[in-house]
């Protein structure tokens, strides 16, 4: 392998080894902000016109879906459940860094095909799935138990939030399938290097 490519593979498993310890901070983040005081959680409702829009040219209408919403403090289940909604896609990250990494560094070393590579890949696939899905119920899930524990003190608010609302981003399906295909080829590359080897 040229110099070249070792700095450009070198650049790469760095990057994602940076890109992972983003997602870590950005978990760590959402903890402090969740369980912290005054903690802000966007919160879908039921929308409305954006009035100070009105009249300008090319607009033809313009409506808000969602509020940023401070309150007093959060019930512990509903904590919970908004943390795994960062924190879930952010375990996916780090797992598609980590297999990022560990094959940039394997190419480096010239043997890309290592037996556990395809399964590693399988796992992050499953990650990635799982955690795109989760988080997003959990999410979706969390807020409905706010606004359940809103109502008891006030029916008024069902009126403003969605009792239950899920806006399904199937993209990590969409990703999981790409890597699983990415874990079948390696699959097949580490077989292949396995009968090379055995035929030198």
């Amino acid at each position: 392998m040229g110099t070249g490519d070792a700095v450009a593979l070198g650049s790469i498993a760095t990057g994602a080894v940076s890109v992972a310890v983003a997602a870590l901070v950005a978990g760590v983040r959402a903890a402090f902000e969740v369980f912290g005081t005054d903690p802000t959680v966007a919160m879908p409702v039921t929308g409305g016109d954006v009035e100070a829009l009105d009249g300008v040219t090319d607009i033809t209408a313009a409506v808000y879906t969602s509020a940023d919403v401070t309150f007093a403090s959060l019930p512990t289940a509903v904590s919970w459940l908004l943390l795994l909604e960062v924190a879930l896609p952010a375990l996916a990250t780090i797992g598609v860094c980590a297999v990022a990494w560990w094959l940039g560094v394997s190419l480096i070393r010239g043997r890309p095909f290592r037996a556990s590579m395809p399964a590693a890949i399988g796992v992050v696939a499953c990650l990635v799935i799982a955690g795109g899905l989760f988080g997003q119920f959990a999410g979706a899930w969390g807020r409905a138990m706010l606004v359940e524990h809103l109502a008891a003190t006030d029916e008024a608010v069902t009126d403003v939030f969605w009792i239950f609302l899920l806006p399904l981003d199937l993209t990590p399906i969409g990703w999981g399938f790409a890597l699983a295909l990415v874990a079948g080829a390696f699959q097949i590359g580490s077989r292949l290097q396995r009968d090379t080897e055995g035929l030198v």
